[in-house]
């Protein structure tokens, strides 16, 4: 994998560990619920990615990434004992932009490495950067985020198209991936301070 993959990968495993930690904390769980919670969300995605591209998942595979995971977890013990009520806080809402979209990117980049079509590729992006939310929401009896908010997977979803028309066109993979990466977090930062929204039915 290249350097900005790697990069990529950090970024998103410290920003999901703290959201899905904080999001444990939200719900009143013991500390035990909260770590789990916290790797949940930072594993979960790049596991589902890794298992669809038929790979043992990196988390698995890398000491390193559990170790960034349980610094997210400890970055998010310190911030919860520091503040109080943190639903929709900005502590919250900035590292999930910035998880969903390091984890689009990575997603992307796999599926492109692994030979996948232009749809496979979009896929992968928007599940590697929902499937660790999504799993914490389902444990804490929630909707999943990505269901409620209809601009939350979308960003995920151009940014893998943004990606693959990016490589397309002899943009190297490394930079195709910081470029998804950015317009993802884009998008997502824009829609939150705006309001976007899709129509509901």
């Amino acid at each position: 994998m290249s350097d900005a993959f790697a990069l990529m990968n950090v970024i998103g495993l410290l920003a999901f560990a703290i959201v899905g930690s904080l999001k444990g904390a939200e719900a009143d769980l013991d500390l035990f619920g909260v770590v789990v919670l916290g790797v949940l969300t930072a594993l979960g995605g790049g596991t589902v990615r890794d298992t669809l591209v038929g790979q043992v998942p990196l988390a698995l595979r890398a000491t390193t990434d559990v170790l960034v995971v349980l610094l997210g977890v400890g970055l998010a013990l310190v911030v919860i004992r520091s503040f109080g009520d943190l639903r929709d806080h900005p502590i919250v809402l900035i590292p999930d932009a910035v998880g969903l979209a390091a984890f689009a990117a990575t997603g992307a980049s796999v599926g492109y490495e692994a030979g996948l079509t232009p749809f496979g590729i979009v896929v992968l992006a928007a599940l590697t950067a929902v499937g660790g939310g999504s799993l914490c929401d389902l444990l804490l009896v929630r909707v999943p985020v990505v269901l409620r908010e209809g601009f939350y997977a979308t960003p995920a979803v151009i940014g893998g198209v943004a990606f693959w028309i990016a490589v397309s066109i002899g943009i190297s993979i490394g930079l195709a991936t910081i470029g998804c990466a950015g317009l993802v977090l884009a998008l997502r930062l824009l829609a939150l301070r705006r309001g976007w929204g899709l129509p509901t039915v």
